[in-house]
């Protein structure tokens, strides 16, 4: 098989398939990003996936080209993983990416080939492509377009992908093969009783962005609720234990804190609504509008808490933030809470030191005038305030009596209310934290 796009998605979708047993050969129009991964490095922080890329590399399993020609003629099936990036000056997902590939791929294929797309789309995206891939193909050629959405989390994404929570296959109808050779491709999960769904095109596209709405939701009411918490005076986490009880609702995705981001469910749901409007059903999810503006909110709020810890004024102030990533065991800082603080925070005249375990190469990218420290305990030398805003075992694991030696001020604000305040307290600290009352 070959799989188009070697980012995030692509690249371990390609060496996950390796290990499975199948011959890959990942393509990409980056000459840089097919030179890496070639020579067995992984051109961004995964946990596990470097050693299944050296590991199927060496059995000769796994190969990457730039080469269109060389693609269409090593496989039948193929998978489309390539980017759809918000589009500039708009919400909705740019495809260019998408239809560059069936562009270029389709005319060189002879004899019958079955494309899988993995990307995240708008809905009817499949139908158009089909329509494209008919209009290109050389005559004798029959090319079958169907959907197959990834589901990955980062920093989870081998096993996500090798030993999945379910398989979803959108298939067009009347005659087609592709629910045949997905069950192939997929057998060893599949004998793990992995639920299989076959649906049509379209819904297979909508499962992706239906779930990252869902989740997105999830954590954006449970911040909405925080903010009621903080006026009232009440504990957003003792509040989400015990609504969390309740198997209808479940504590999942209820942790109150800086919100959401990274790659996807700012960018999913954003698309989600754009779509929506584009069908004629602009009211179906306008409440999507609300959780982004609650998500974004977070991030003022610790700014806002930042500037009260120094009387309003963050000027000249020492203040060190733990976390630029969006997420723990990753190195993404696309739309990250925590590196929009930290930019925040500088902006309005603090002292800013980062350290992130992973994300700091990224995040100079984006903020090359912050400071970046080596080591946890570089960052918090002499700092007046600390904010923890990317949850890493790191950081939670920090001992607050050892970490008062180095600071010059103990005053901690739980961005991801991880942190167990009652040792915190205990050795001196002042600990504040979003939809919480903290008294020492």
């Amino acid at each position: 098989m070959t799989v188009f796009g070697t980012g995030y998605l692509g690249a371990t979708h390609a060496a996950c398939m390796a290990e499975l047993g199948h011959e890959v050969l990942g393509v990409d129009v980056d000459d840089n990003k097919i030179a890496a991964l070639s020579s067995g490095t992984v051109p961004f922080y995964e946990p596990g996936l470097p050693e299944v890329l050296e590991r199927n590399l060496a059995a000769g399993r796994l190969s990457f080209s730039t080469n269109y020609e060389l693609a269409a003629e090593f496989a039948n099936v193929h998978f489309l993983g390539v980017g759809t990036p918000q589009r500039h000056g708009s919400y909705a997902a740019d495809m260019t990416y998408v239809r560059a590939v069936i562009e270029q791929l389709v005319p060189l294929l002879r004899g019958e080939h079955v494309i899988f797309g993995k990307s995240t789309v708008p809905v009817g995206t499949a139908a158009e492509l089909q329509e494209l891939a008919d209009s290109l193909a050389p005559s004798g050629t029959s090319v079958e377009i169907a959907w197959n959405p990834e589901f990955l989390r980062e920093g989870y994404a081998v096993k996500d992908t090798i030993t999945p929570d379910r398989i979803v296959l959108g298939v067009r109808s009347g005659e087609s093969s592709a629910e045949a050779l997905a069950r192939e491709v997929y057998a060893q999960p599949l004998e793990q009783d992995t639920p299989f769904l076959v649906t049509d095109l379209q819904t297979a596209e909508l499962v992706k962005v239906a779930a990252n709405a869902f989740l997105a939701t999830k954590i954006s009411f449970i911040n909405a609720v925080s903010e009621i918490c903080e006026i009232a005076g009440g504990d957003v986490v003792a509040l989400a234990d015990a609504i969390g009880h309740d198997d209808r609702i479940g504590r999942k995705f209820l942790g109150a804190g800086l919100g959401f981001g990274g790659g996807c469910l700012p960018k999913d749901i954003r698309a989600f609504m754009a779509r929506a409007g584009e069908l004629g059903a602009d009211q179906a999810l306008t409440f999507l509008r609300e959780v982004d503006a609650i998500n974004m909110r977070r991030r003022d709020r610790m700014v806002d808490l930042a500037k009260r810890a120094f009387n309003g004024s963050l000027l000249g102030h020492r203040v060190t933030v733990l976390g630029c990533a969006f997420k723990p065991n990753s190195d993404d800082v696309r739309d990250s809470p925590a590196l929009s603080v930290a930019g925040s925070l500088s902006l309005g005249g603090a002292a800013v030191t980062v350290y992130d375990p992973q994300g700091m190469e990224n995040a100079r990218k984006v903020f090359p005038t912050l400071g970046y420290a080596e080591s946890a305990s570089e960052a918090l030398s002499d700092a007046e305030l600390v904010i923890l805003a990317t949850e890493w075992q790191e950081f939670r694991d920090l001992d607050p009596k050892a970490v008062a030696e180095l600071v010059a001020r103990t005053h901690i604000i739980d961005g991801r209310n991880v942190l167990d305040v009652a040792s915190w307290n205990a050795a001196g600290w002042t600990v504040e934290a979003l939809g919480r009352t903290l008294t020492p």
